[in-house]
């Protein structure tokens, strides 16, 4: 998508409003220099009220006038919620949930995925609306649906049972091959026949974890192949106007990365909590798996202006918050700030949800906010297309997630979350793990020494970086042992952490020594595993002379009780009957290394080890005032350094030597950088201007 200018605007929704507020939303559109809004999103039943009838008059009326306005569109093809005459005339449209209860309409995303019923309706009313857009001059951008699996994100529905047993035939082709990877041996399970299969709903007691992963797996292209039958219309429809979707923030849902060859632009709805003290952190780790998703700048398509509606407690972002946290996003990779929503509703579940415009109206603290980030972002048209340049990447892997995370407690979830995958019931050793914790956890790390960090599928390339962390790999696919190795022996570092390499990519558990595949890059094997208890703990102790780091460190969650093959020993356990026991190595294997961590080290360890393995790869860090965040976005020769103060008071910032002017501002800095609470600046050096 080529734009040259930072995207500004909201999900608009003209049709909860009487055609005379359009005008004034207009006006204040202008105002605030919005230069794009979402339409349509959950219109179908308007667009579309019986089987046989279209009406595009009312959007069509919205879409000229924000064009006479020069206000662009991104078009919603409004299939996240189906009409209610839909759902009524076919009874394969609404989803089965694990209970095998159907679920009853009144709320978006009550459609099954595979619902042939649905999937032909959607089609339809894509190719309507595409034949009817052709070459409107608003419309900039097609938005597919509106965050996929958000509601329906599992089905066990007959549609969904018979399309998974096409699936499993294709997979495996016999039955014979389906019962040795399943272990169906195991409790008297094995298949005869493809349509003895049935989905795995809750059972009398613990599920077949292949079958699990394998559904995982299937729903995840079932969402692919949904969204596929969108872009297959839209392409041959309107070939030259690019499409997204927009994702939510946990990926556990569905392996994005199918998604990657058919998306133009990579967008996502990012909705920290103001209450929860690691949101800045967790918001830029989520920034950098969407920019890492396609190698180049997404859409902030969603974000609140203040205050959501579905936390415990609501609380209001707080003066200079909302700028702060939107040009994070922009820090990290974003060239659009659009929100959630553009006036906030009269009626209806969002009704407290915060829009744009709030219900007080335009004399709002929060409307005042907005108009004013809008006409900064006018100012930074040079920054639109730059790019992150990480040497850093953590590896994320959807079949590692889904099988690591604990059925019994935290179950796909951090602690602020409420994300409960039905499938991960089965017995399992601990209930404290967590994948995205372990993301978190090293993120983190790097986070504090303000070094960005791409965050990208486990199948992608990454021979190109310098350092690659794997927390928590227990699932070891073909490939990856050799990609490993061959990054490891051309100087990269490695690093895993405690339970990796436990399984293949069927499950089945590695004999011999966990770590498994990766049992040579790493020169250990692992004899037994041990979790600890809530709130229990362990210690690291380094061997002694090591520079840089203290004597012991604290750990927690879980050991692995490994034993040394060809590696060096950084640092042993310190109680238990595996006192003693390897906790930290070091791996020398071609001109590399390849770290092990049997543990989950407390975050003075994390910091102190970071630090190590960045300086060996001479990677540059940025030690800076508590709260102050540092992100370099660069295009050719052009860099845009952006200091971001989310800490409580004003800060000085040391600046390497130069001269820089704020795009921000256009005031000059040299040496010292003054920022106040929730203050924002843009530098670029004096020199790219030439000057």
């Amino acid at each position: 998508m080529k734009i040259n200018k930072i995207i500004f605007g909201a999900d608009y929704f003209p049709e909860q409003w009487p055609e005379d507020v359009w005008h004034d939303d207009i006006r204040l559109m202008k105002q605030a220099n919005v230069n794009m809004v979402s339409l349509a999103i959950f219109a179908w039943a308007l667009l579309q009220p019986d089987k046989n009838t279209f009406t595009f008059d009312w959007l069509d009326n919205i879409m000229d006038l924000l064009a006479d306005n020069d206000i662009d569109v991104c078009l919603g093809t409004a299939t996240a919620a189906q009409p209610n005459w839909l759902t009524q005339k076919y009874d394969d449209i609404l989803f089965v949930r694990e209970s095998g209860q159907r679920v009853v309409p009144g709320s978006r995303q009550t459609y099954c995925i595979n619902s042939p019923s649905y999937r032909k309706a959607v089609r339809r009313l894509v190719k309507e609306m595409a034949l009817h857009y052709k070459g409107h001059r608003a419309l900039k951008l097609w938005h597919i649906n509106n965050e996929y699996a958000n509601k329906n994100s599992m089905c066990f529905c007959k549609n969904c049972e018979h399309r998974f047993q096409a699936w499993l035939k294709k997979k495996y082709g016999t039955l014979d091959s389906l019962n040795d990877c399943w272990g169906t041996v195991f409790w008297g399970e094995k298949y005869f026949a493809w349509e003895q299969i049935n989905t795995p709903m809750a059972s009398a007691g613990g599920r077949n974890g292949a079958k699990l992963l394998d559904y995982k797996r299937f729903l995840s292209e079932s969402f692919y192949t949904l969204y596929m039958e969108e872009v297959n219309v839209l392409r041959e429809i309107t070939p030259d106007v690019p499409i997204t979707t927009n994702f939510e923030g946990d990926w556990s849902k569905f392996d994005h990365s199918l998604f990657k060859d058919d998306l133009d632009v990579v967008s996502w709805n990012s909705y920290p909590n103001p209450l929860e003290p690691n949101a800045r952190r967790r918001a830029a780790l989520r920034h950098s798996m969407m920019r890492s998703l396609l190698g180049k700048p997404f859409m902030l398509m969603e974000q609140a202006p203040s205050q959501v509606d579905w936390y415990p407690i609501n609380v209001n972002k707080r003066p200079g918050q909302m700028r702060l946290w939107s040009y994070q996003a922009i820090a990290h990779g974003s060239d659009s700030v659009m929100f959630f929503q553009w006036r906030a509703s009269k009626r209806g579940t969002e009704k407290y949800h915060s829009g744009m415009v709030p219900h007080y109206g335009e004399e709002a603290r929060v409307f005042r906010e907005i108009a004013s980030l809008g006409g900064e972002l006018t100012k930074l048209q040079d920054i639109v297309g730059s790019t992150i340049d990480a040497s850093v990447a953590i590896l994320m892997d959807n079949d590692a997630w889904w099988t690591v995370d604990s059925p019994y407690g935290t179950g796909g979830k951090s602690l602020d979350n409420e994300i409960f995958w039905a499938s991960n019931t089965q017995p399992f050793p601990t209930v404290l793990l967590s994948y995205l914790g372990e993301l978190e956890h090293y993120f983190n790390a790097f986070y504090r020494l303000n070094v960005p960090v791409d965050v990208i599928p486990a199948h992608y390339d990454f021979s190109k970086y310098k350092i690659v962390i794997a927390p928590l790999l227990h699932l070891i696919k073909p490939g990856f042992k050799e990609a490993v190795e061959a990054f490891v022996t051309n100087g990269g570092t490695f690093v895993a952490t405690y339970f990796s390499g436990f399984v293949d990519e069927h499950v089945g558990v590695f004999l011999n020594g966990y770590v498994g595949p990766l049992t040579d890059v790493l020169g250990v094997k692992v004899e037994e595993y041990d979790p600890l208890p809530l709130n229990g703990s362990n210690r690291i102790k380094m061997i002694a002379g090591l520079d840089g780091f203290e004597n012991e460190y604290a750990c927690s969650v879980w050991c692995d009780i490994a034993h040394a093959t060809t590696t060096k020993t950084l640092a042993t356990f310190g109680d238990d009957y595996f006192a003693g026991a390897p906790c930290v190595t070091e791996n020398e294997f071609g001109a590399g290394k390849a770290y092990y961590i049997a543990t989950r080290p407390d975050a003075d360890f994390m910091h102190d080890f970071v630090c190590k393995i960045l300086a060996d790869q001479n990677i540059e860090i940025h030690l800076l005032p508590e709260g102050v965040e540092h992100v370099t976005r660069q295009q050719n020769k052009h860099k845009f350094e952006f200091y971001l103060n989310h800490g409580n008071n004003d800060v000085e910032v040391q600046l390497s030597q130069g001269k820089y002017k704020d795009l921000l501002t256009q005031t000059s800095h040299e040496s010292i950088l003054r920022l106040a609470r929730h203050g924002v600046s843009i530098l670029r050096r004096l020199n790219d201007y030439g000057t």
